[in-house]
């Protein structure tokens, strides 16, 4: 199944539908970090990528990637009154990826204030 994502907004005890998503592939080199864009989508009604799988099996490779989740924009979008500054703007997981033969679903459950992963099914 290789790579997805899913969102709930605990909130409000629904998936997160219209929250903006990136996945970068990233790198480390003795000049620094480097994060390179894969792609950039809107979470679908369900609160996941509308074209499925991040990565299938076949094109998910090891390393390391990072999912940057628009947090404070779904808020906000979703009439939300947030403090200036708000608590949270973007999250960013940063993971790994050793065995390309295996589901790697790294699902978000979030509010304005908080925020929860894990390695999922």
């Amino acid at each position: 199944m290789g790579l997805s994502t899913h969102v709930l907004d605990t909130m409000h005890g629904t998936p997160a539908a219209g929250m903006a998503v990136a996945l970068y592939t990233t790198q480390t080199t003795p000049q620094g970090e480097t994060a390179t864009l894969v792609k950039r989508f809107v979470l679908n009604a369900d609160g996941r990528n509308p074209d499925g799988p991040l990565y299938d099996n076949a094109s998910l490779r090891v390393g390391t990637y990072r999912l940057v989740f628009e947090v404070a924009g779904y808020f906000k979008a979703r009439n939300v009154a947030l403090p200036t500054p708000n608590f949270l703007n973007q999250v960013s997981l940063d993971f790994g990826v050793a065995h390309v033969d295996q589901h790697y679903h790294v699902p978000l459950l979030v509010s304005p204030w908080s925020y929860s992963t894990y390695r999922g099914s």
